[in-house]
């Protein structure tokens, strides 16, 4: 009997890269689909597609035969072109998930985010009863709401679905978060917004790529059909305790200057209209999204997790936290 292909979209990505790694360990056959071009990395047993998924032919070639589809490729960040967040995550999800259907898929599992909920409030321990968000403040947010509800509209008996909002993704591999941390700590531009006091949900990327292998056998066993799932380490952090052990391990000061979340968030809105107006590259160095998330609690209850996916923590937060941060000491 020949093994199941599964399709892992943004495979070449920090959690598309531990995804695939646990397909291989399965002896899955393998299909990565990348805007970019094939990486060096990536193992020659490994089917790559370049291509992008807001065009159907290539949402099309990508699901063609496979079995399972682990859909993480989105546009992340905190700023860019609206349409630009509309074609990777809402556009490219429709079309795959519609040409998944058509070439027989048997489960999906959508990569999603605790952001579809954002509403500039905090959250502290909700479940999935809270409805989607509003005042969104961001594109990625708006669109990852819309693509959620895409992926979980379309799950069926033939091809059930589920998302998973996994928060804060961190551990070995990352380019994204702890490097930028990194990068404004070294360059004196850190602040703690608000009173410092705020708990976060945190998620190592083993206990998120874990849980979307469990995902998958949920979904094959009958469980988990069109809902969708808060993912993190199980126990909340204190934002800004995490964030200056992070420092402190890899050697840099820990940080202790203050900045209100009401003069953040007029900052993040002056800046915002600035780089609208001028057409400024890069991000603004703070935003009211930003200002928000870093000033207010948002933490969730995993328990539905737990029961329907049998989450649980891949490792210790605070141990493996220190073991990551030890090797970042140097770096200059």
């Amino acid at each position: 009997m020949n093994p199941p292909l599964v399709l892992v979209t943004g495979g070449a990505g920090f959690l598309g890269r531990a995804i695939v790694a646990r397909c291989q360990e399965r002896g899955y056959k393998i299909r990565v689909v990348g805007r970019s071009r094939r990486p060096a990395s990536l193992s020659n047993e490994i089917d790559y597609i370049q291509g992008d998924l807001a065009q159907p032919e290539i949402a099309k070639a990508a699901v063609q035969g496979c079995d399972y589809v682990f859909h993480v490729a989105a546009k992340a960040g905190i700023w860019g072109r609206w349409d630009d967040y509309v074609a990777a995550n809402i556009t490219a999800t429709y079309h795959l998930i519609e040409a998944a259907k058509l070439s027989g898929v048997r489960a999906f599992i959508h990569t999603s985010t605790p952001s579809v909920v954002f509403s500039g409030e905090s959250f502290n321990g909700a479940n999935e009863s809270l409805p989607y968000g509003n005042n969104w403040l961001c594109a990625y947010a708006e669109t990852k709401a819309e693509a959620e509800k895409i992926a979980l509209k379309a799950s069926t008996e033939k091809m059930p679905a589920c998302a998973l909002r996994p928060h804060l993704i961190w551990g070995p591999g990352d380019t994204h978060l702890f490097p930028r941390i990194l990068a404004r700590a070294r360059a004196g531009k850190l602040r703690i917004v608000g009173d410092g006091e705020n708990l976060v949900d945190v998620t190592h990327v083993d206990t998120a790529a874990n849980a979307h292998l469990n995902a998958l056998d949920a979904l094959l066993a009958g469980r988990a059909h069109g809902k969708a799932y808060f993912i993190s380490q199980g126990q909340p952090v204190k934002l800004w305790e995490f964030v200056n052990r992070l420092l402190v391990g890899a050697g840099l000061p820990a940080i202790t200057r203050k900045i209100s979340l009401k003069k953040a968030y007029t900052i993040g809105s002056i800046l915002e209209a600035a780089w609208t107006l001028l057409a400024l590259r890069g991000e603004p160095p703070m935003t009211r999204f930003v200002a928000v998330e870093l000033a207010k609690s948002h933490y969730f209850d995993i328990s539905a997790a737990e029961r329907d996916l049998g989450l649980q923590p891949a490792h210790e937060t605070w141990a493996a936290l220190d073991a990551l941060a030890a090797t970042f000491r140097s770096e200059k």
